[in-house]
């Protein structure tokens, strides 16, 4: 484990596609991971469990695929996730870690 980071080296590593954590934060087990950057065919849209099916009707209608990138993502410790933007407190901070 890389510890004491700033938030700059913390998001280097996660662009690298480390997991990263702040020591600072109350509840633990918590990690960001950076999603994958992904293109969805039309074909596997109506399949989607992630998707409600007005947004699934609206990406067929316009005919193409659905791409993504540029997304961080909050994991709990029951692996729930949130899709997750740093605070001001957590961008400014300096405990950050890269998980191994």
């Amino acid at each position: 484990m890389i510890q004491n980071l700033n938030f700059g080296q913390a998001l280097e590593a996660v662009k690298r596609g480390a997991l990263i954590s702040r020591e600072g934060w109350n509840k633990k087990g918590l990690f960001v991971f950076m999603q994958v950057p992904a293109v969805i065919g039309e074909d596997i849209i109506p399949k989607m469990q992630s998707l409600p099916d007005k947004a699934k009707s609206a990406f067929v209608a316009r005919g193409g695929s659905i791409s993504y990138s540029n997304q961080m993502a909050l994991v709990y410790p029951d692996n729930s996730i949130q899709g997750w933007a740093p605070s001001a407190s957590d961008a400014l901070a300096e405990d950050w870690m890269v998980l191994e």
